[in-house]
């Protein structure tokens, strides 16, 4: 099913992001985890595509893995930074052959030192209209930043990028992670004003581990609110306590989204199963089923 139709539905959807094994790492833990995750029936299923700058070529067998062992849709990752067309046309007919017909098209973190410039995909929209010019049947989303792009100064600036990769042929567009509501609909409010008129996606993490919170803020510049510092400062060395606190916070997060009229929220559940379980536990009865 494409995710744009989904969205089009109205009705209250919460996806979940896995990413590939490791280079060299067994696939069976992950297909494991991501089983017992579409288990929760999610509206769809993200695979992510790889973390600073690394492919990887895992992402369409896992997102062929959801699609067709465990029935549920997948969106797969697609980055294009240092890519060539015939690399990218060879992805898509991998992705295709996979039954995937989803795709989040990113430009992906350069390896440290490298030209990005000089290549034929230097921004997202780039890989955007490519991609409508080759594979016009794909439902492609795009990636947002609440509080801007960690690389852009200035979040008019940041806005203004978005509204070209949206009339590039954008049907949704996910955001990255944030902590407080309140960005968020600042963000879309600004979205609206400028144009930007495809369904937005809420990206939540619900933080189980204090550790994550130092590489998270540095990699999108995410802010921490005062009241989400207080828990991580009291529960942050405690795994079983963050694990509760950190769940409770992302619900109370989701449960204020979907009473404000946003229908569609993504949670990073970074391949842990008993994160999506209870998230779903805690929502069943709000989105139904």
């Amino acid at each position: 099913m494409k995710i744009k139709d989904m969205l089009a539905a109205g009705k209250p959807a919460v996806s979940f992001e896995v990413f590939p094994p490791k280079k060299d790492a067994p696939f069976a833990p992950v297909k494991r985890a991501v089983a017992r995750l579409a288990g929760e029936r999610p509206s769809f299923i993200s695979v992510t595509y790889g973390a600073g700058g690394g492919g990887n070529a895992d992402t369409a067998s896992v997102a062929a893995f959801v699609e067709r062992d465990c029935r549920t849709t997948a969106l797969a990752h697609l980055t294009c930074v240092l890519s060539t067309e015939r690399d990218i046309r060879a992805q898509v007919a991998a992705l295709r052959k996979s039954g995937v017909s989803n795709v989040l098209a990113l430009r992906g973190d350069a390896p440290p030192g490298a030209d990005i410039a000089s290549g034929r995909f230097v921004h997202a929209v780039d890989l955007v209209r490519f991609l409508k010019r080759i594979a016009p049947g794909l439902c492609l989303g795009g990636a947002c930043y609440p509080e801007r792009h960690p690389e852009c100064p200035h979040i008019e600036d940041d806005i203004g990028y978005l509204r070209e990769k949206a009339d590039a042929g954008l049907d949704f567009l996910t955001t990255q992670m944030f902590f407080d509501n309140n960005d968020f609909y600042r963000f879309l409010s600004k979205l609206r004003d400028r144009g930007v008129t495809v369904p937005v996606i809420a990206g939540i993490m619900p933080v189980a581990n204090g550790r994550q919170i130092e590489r998270i803020c540095r990699l999108s510049g995410t802010y921490l609110p005062s009241r989400f510092k207080a828990i991580v400062d009291r529960f942050g060395d405690r795994p079983e306590a963050m694990l509760d606190a950190g769940v409770a916070y992302a619900t109370e997060q989701i449960v204020d989204l979907f009473a404000n009229g946003v229908n569609a929220v993504h949670v990073y559940t970074m391949n842990r199963p008993e994160i999506g379980a209870r998230i779903m536990r805690n929502l069943r009865s709000i989105i139904g089923g």
